[in-house]
């Protein structure tokens, strides 16, 4: 189960990345802050499952232009 519940140590400065935005767009990721317990199994599990598929992606993307 993931934690939604805010702690002050997650609170990051905005990056380089999030400086670029609209103002409006930035406006709405502060809105919406997620706290996801990383030690939970359920988040290692998927995890380990979105890298494997953008892996095969990967190497799918890289057989097709070869």
């Amino acid at each position: 189960m993931l934690n939604t519940k805010t702690s002050p140590a997650t609170k990051q400065a905005p990056g380089p990345e999030e400086k670029g935005k609209a103002g409006s767009a930035q406006k709405a990721e502060e809105d919406e802050e997620i706290d996801i317990d990383l030690t939970a199994p359920e988040t290692e599990k998927a995890a380990l499952a979105i890298q494997g598929k953008f892996r095969r992606f990967q190497k799918r993307k890289k057989d097709a232009s070869s």
